[in-house]
């Protein structure tokens, strides 16, 4: 047992880039934005590429192709004199992932629903609560804002199956982030630490735990007009070591990924937001390209 459960973990990371921790890259996340304002989204993604695992494991050459939908909503308020922001977004996740197992040739496929995110987040300092009149007469200046996003264990998942859309567990992840405007550009850092609880029915009927997992991100973003910008995203993260049935896994991160976002105004309220990013740098986990198409449709009280 203690054998199969040393290889388990480069197997359950196959579709562990469903799960975003530690690899999203959000620019201008903690953008101040007036008060009563509604948005609604949807959104695909597509990533392509191989994933790295334990070179002692008896696993090899795993390519993955996974696709993304994802529908939200969210709003944002007052709180104590500040904005603050809600959001919920539900993922549906379907993809192929092959690879060698001692030498032989294997292939799955998975759909299914993902693991829902709720993200609560709200400016400590430059981000007060405005009306959209008084949002739109103000001076832009730096805020800073904190963050938290929780991930439930919602999505698909059967205990009997090494490879998972869902986790079994939840998410956590802390988070404080700066954002800093002068003219039209506008430059970002976030720091966060994903939290993660146990898994008790793991494949092989063990407990699955994981280490805390640091993530920096970085973006410098430049605005063409209003609504109309680019940004170019940096993220880092580490740590994330497994530990299934008492066995410590050889998988600790230390990872990072850069890309562009475009934001795109189409018409009254409604805007496009395209992205790509790709692994930079991969000790262990995917080493993906992804792209991305959103769109979201914005409404006041």
């Amino acid at each position: 047992m203690a054998n199969i459960l040393r290889h388990s973990a480069p197997l359950a990371i196959l579709l562990c880039a469903a799960r975003v921790h530690g690899q999203e890259l959000e620019p201008r996340a903690y953008s101040p934005s007036p008060v009563g304002v509604n948005f609604a989204l949807a959104s695909y993604g597509r990533s392509t590429g191989e994933v790295l695992t334990d070179p002692a494991a008896p696993i090899d050459n795993i390519q993955a192709k996974l696709n993304f939908g994802v529908t939200g909503y969210g709003r944002t308020f007052p709180l104590a004199g500040h904005s603050a922001s809600a959001v919920i977004a539900v993922p549906y996740v379907w993809g192929d992932i092959k690879g060698e197992v001692f030498e032989e040739q294997r292939a799955i496929t998975r759909s299914g629903l993902a693991d829902i995110k709720l993200r609560l987040a709200t400016n400590l300092i430059g981000g007060p609560a405005l009306t959209p009149r008084e949002f739109m007469r103000r001076t832009p200046a730096t805020t800073l804002g904190v963050s938290l996003s929780i991930v439930a264990p919602t999505g698909q998942y059967d205990p009997d199956k090494l490879i998972n859309i869902g986790t079994n567990r939840w998410a956590f992840k802390p988070e404080i982030g700066v954002t800093i405007p002068h003219g039209k550009w506008m430059f970002d850092a976030f720091a966060g630490l994903w939290l993660f609880t146990d898994n008790p029915e793991y494949f092989g009927g063990v407990r699955r735990a994981q280490d805390p997992m640091p993530t920096l991100q970085a973006h410098v973003s430049y605005t063409v007009r209003p609504g109309l910008w680019v940004a170019f995203d940096s993220t880092y993260y580490f740590g994330g070591q497994s530990t299934i049935g008492g066995v410590v896994q050889s998988d600790r991160k230390e990872n990072t990924r850069a890309g562009i976002t475009a934001s795109l105004p189409i018409g009254r309220g409604n805007a496009l937001k395209l992205n790509w990013s790709r692994g930079a740098t991969t000790r262990f986990g995917s080493s993906f390209t992804s792209y991305g198409l959103a769109w979201q449709y914005t409404w006041f009280d």
